[in-house]
């Protein structure tokens, strides 16, 4: 069987970068199987399958090359992106169906907003510090004074770990396989790593995504991690804002600039609720796929 399948990259910085992802539309006639052998074809990081949904606007399904995954931020930013530019989606307010539950989605032009829920988090153990400070080849002394790397779910959870100074997340020499491991372990998607030195005019932080769980060594753009850092910094650094743009993707090699907003919803104790990331996606083209 042949198809086409566009590749859309979300979380542009601008015209160009994001994260790449395969975006499969009338999937409803496709297997399991199917649509394993489809994203393992495509050779990104994720694609997303859209099929209709009795409970949201649109059933969404994840992929990576080997395995379906319950979320994925730029997959949902490729989907949406791509049917709000060609006429599928005309509607400012709108909902995913996922395998773990329904999802709203706010759209500003091209630009789509999912919606992630409210932090959960938990210290890592004297141990498990040790093993990531190995993992990433850093020492205490190269962490941000009083961010203590920290599991943080909104979604999925990301062990973040912020770094003092641009030139040492830029140096980075990771071990893929402790990281691996520790994933494994505390049942994370990767390693979060991220810095305030470096980053553009008006971006909060710069990040560095790690998931060779998933088969993924470096990503350019993770929307469910950038939620989890956005809360940490409001919540464990002190940062008093409500919106946080996070640049991703500049630092690796080759780089991919992308840029991720999110934008925090409070309760009336000041307490995060729930929060939106999002940001563009832009058509790059068009893979004919046979499986």
């Amino acid at each position: 069987m042949k198809i086409e399948v566009p590749i859309v990259s979300a979380f542009v910085d601008g015209d160009s970068g994001g994260n790449p992802a395969g975006v499969v539309l009338n999937a409803k006639s496709f297997t399991v199987e199917q649509k394993q052998c489809i994203a393992a074809a495509v050779g990104l990081s994720e694609t997303a399958f859209v099929s209709p949904s009795d409970s949201a606007d649109i059933k969404l399904e994840f992929f990576t090359p080997t395995q379906q995954i319950a979320h994925c931020g730029h997959a949902t930013i490729a989907a949406f992106s791509y049917l709000r530019q060609n006429g599928l989606l005309t509607s400012d307010r709108s909902s995913k169906e996922t395998i773990d539950g329904c999802r709203s989605i706010h759209m500003e032009s091209d630009a789509a907003f999912m919606e992630q829920m409210a932090p959960r988090s938990e210290p890592l153990s004297d141990v498990d510090l040790r093993s990531t400070l190995l993992a990433l080849g850093i020492t205490q002394s190269d962490l941000i004074d009083g961010a203590d790397p920290k599991i943080v779910n909104t979604g999925n959870s990301f062990l973040l770990v912020g770094i003092r100074d641009v030139e040492t997340i830029m140096r980075l020499q990771p071990d893929f396989g402790l990281i691996e491991k520790i994933s494994d372990a505390l049942d994370l998607i990767g390693f979060y790593v991220f810095s305030y030195d470096g980053v553009g005019h008006g971006r909060d932080a710069g990040a560095r995504m790690f998931a060779p769980r998933y088969g993924i060594r470096e990503e350019s753009a993770t929307g469910m991690a950038a939620g989890p850092l956005a809360c940490y910094l409001h919540d464990n650094l002190g940062i008093d804002k409500q919106e946080f743009a996070i640049e991703q993707g500049h630092w690796m090699s080759p780089p991919s600039p992308s840029v991720i907003t999110v934008r925090l919803a409070l309760d009336a104790d000041g307490k995060i609720k729930n929060l939106y990331a999002g940001g563009r996606g832009a058509i790059k083209e068009i893979k004919e796929i046979v499986f």
